[in-house]
């Protein structure tokens, strides 16, 4: 397996997020993406996994990146330490990795995907995280709590858990992670314009 060209572990506890980008060869993509799937459906296996993906480069010959979630650190290094893994990653052939980040609990919002930065100052990630948190606990209350009451206090928090969790994650943070990159990231250099727009 090839060393990746940067691994930084931010914290051992809390849900983790494991982000490694890949560049492939050309014309092994297709090999490549049955590859990831089977790393992803393995990865599945391991107790504490909280799925993951795979992301296409945005630009020709640019990293592929495999991301996994995990719900502590001690379910991460269980799957760097398995062996289907190991297997997984002993039999690899034209791709390698380039760089590899550990990221912990909210960190993961913040990361861009097959970047190298570091994540922004954690005064800003509050601060942003406030601005996804607020509208969702604002429409929460006045929308959802209503018709919860019926239900006990551990399922009432538990529904309201489950809805905050997946809005926060699939909702929210992408919107004000991308409303905020340049505040959030000032040293990230801007995303080139698609040339359909400069047309």
């Amino acid at each position: 397996m090839n060393a990746p060209a940067e691994s930084t572990v931010l914290s051992s506890r809390g849900d983790m997020a494991l982000i490694a980008a890949r560049i492939v060869e050309h014309g092994h993509e297709e090999a490549f993406q049955r590859w990831a799937r089977d790393v992803l459906a393995a990865a599945a296996t391991i107790p504490g996994n909280l799925g993951g993906g795979l992301f296409r480069p945005v630009d020709d010959g640019g990293s592929w990146v495999v991301v996994h979630r995990f719900r502590d650190h001690e379910a991460l290094k269980r799957w760097l330490k398995s062996p289907v893994r190991e297997k997984l990653f002993t039999h690899q052939e034209h791709h390698h990795e380039v760089a590899r980040r550990e990221l912990a609990g909210l960190e993961a919002w913040f990361a861009e995907p097959g970047g190298t930065a570091p994540p922004p100052p954690r005064w800003k990630t509050a601060v942003s995280s406030a601005i996804g948190i607020f509208p969702i606990s604002l429409l929460g209350s006045v929308y959802l709590t209503p018709f919860l009451t019926v239900l006990p206090q551990v399922a009432r928090t538990a529904v309201f858990a489950l809805l905050f969790s997946v809005l926060m994650t699939y909702v929210a943070m992408p919107v004000v992670t991308r409303v905020l990159r340049r505040w959030l990231n000032p040293d990230t250099p801007p995303r080139p314009v698609p040339k359909e727009r400069l047309s």
